[in-house]
């Protein structure tokens, strides 16, 4: 999906919703344990509960391969299940891979060939060479961990060189040259909003990826004021609100309800901001 794409499915659809399919096994509701996979049973229902409302889905990578190739198998299913719903589905493995250009290599293979999915979550420490690789590929999208929401980000995010420039801001001006807002965004944390209309100076056009919106305690408003720019350009992610909503045979209808809410935001943010 391209950049045009993506853009076109947020106004279709009124929303810029990413739900994270953070799915532990040990938080699902008990009765899907019946289910011979009982994740990928929880992943189907929360998608046909959520897809009306969201433009883009996450799965979490740790919550598959700590399961080992049960999980694995899980994940397949998952991604298989969102593929099938083609263009009105924009998929992110999160994953946060980052090492040396051969491997990087073999991790785009397996996100972009084997499973298919639209973008990956990178760690850029590495430099341009570790992340080139995952640019090769036509219509897919590299989104680079920018400025997280973690309570240690300060240990190195906000590290300032003799000119008081910040890491993160480092990280910002130096990979808008490596390629385009046509296959890069930037997670920014959504508890960090009041840093997104600097970073918005250093990165106008790209899409953000943000985290943090619901029960980490981020403000969509916030988020919305400080980070859309003429083209959205926000993917703002909810996980636990979402999904957990409910651990009782009703955890779809209430996912429905909660992803139904913050659509309704959106869209007004949306409208108040003359995109749709």
């Amino acid at each position: 999906m391209n950049y045009g794409q993506l853009f076109e499915l947020i106004k279709k659809k009124k929303s810029f919703l990413c739900v994270g399919l953070d799915s532990d096994i040990e938080k699902i509701p008990p009765f899907l344990k019946k289910f011979d996979d009982p994740v990928f049973e929880f992943n189907k229902r929360i998608i046909d509960a959520t897809v009306n409302f969201t433009v883009a889905y996450k799965p979490n990578l740790a919550f598959y391969e700590s399961r080992g190739v049960e999980g694995l198998i899980s994940l397949q299913k998952t991604i298989d299940y969102l593929n099938s719903f083609g263009d009105n589905i924009f998929t992110i493995a999160d994953a946060k891979r980052g090492d040396i250009g051969n491997t990087s290599k073999q991790y785009a293979k397996a996100f972009f060939e084997i499973f298919n999915f639209d973008a990956l979550t990178v760690a850029p420490y590495m430099g341009k060479d570790s992340i080139s690789p995952f640019l090769e590929f036509e219509n897919k999208w590299v989104i680079l961990l920018a400025l997280t929401s973690n309570r240690s980000a300060a240990d190195f995010q906000y590290f300032e060189d003799k000119n008081s420039k910040k890491l993160f801001q480092e990280v910002l001006h130096r990979s808008k040259e490596w390629s385009s807002k046509e296959n890069i965004m930037y997670v920014v944390g959504a508890t960090k909003a009041e840093a997104l209309a600097d970073i918005r100076k250093i990165i106008p056009d790209h899409f953000l990826l943000v985290p943090g919106v619901g029960v980490q305690g981020g403000s969509l408003e916030e988020v919305a004021r400080y980070g859309m720019n003429k083209k959205c350009g926000l993917l703002v992610n909810s996980s636990r609100g979402i999904i957990f909503a409910s651990n009782g045979e009703d955890f779809a209808d209430k996912a429905s309800a909660k992803a139904r809410v913050l659509q309704q935001e959106m869209e007004f943010l949306l409208k108040e901001n003359n995109i749709i």
